[in-house]
């Protein structure tokens, strides 16, 4: 479904961003997906028009 695929992307974007720079931000991923620092929101948008578009 088109949700999960989003949503997948977002938190490979988001861990993928953490584990660039885990100074600026840290990824919890219990029970609950918790993120804490400083996003990069334009490569956060391209990840999920990638996911979209059916890209990698």
């Amino acid at each position: 479904m088109l949700e999960e695929q989003i949503v997948e992307a977002i938190k490979a974007e988001l861990q993928r961003q953490a584990a660039d720079k885990p100074s600026e931000l840290s990824v919890k991923t219990s029970k609950e997906f918790r993120v804490n620092g400083v996003i990069d929101l334009d490569a956060l948008a391209m990840a999920v028009a990638g996911s979209v578009a059916g890209g990698p």
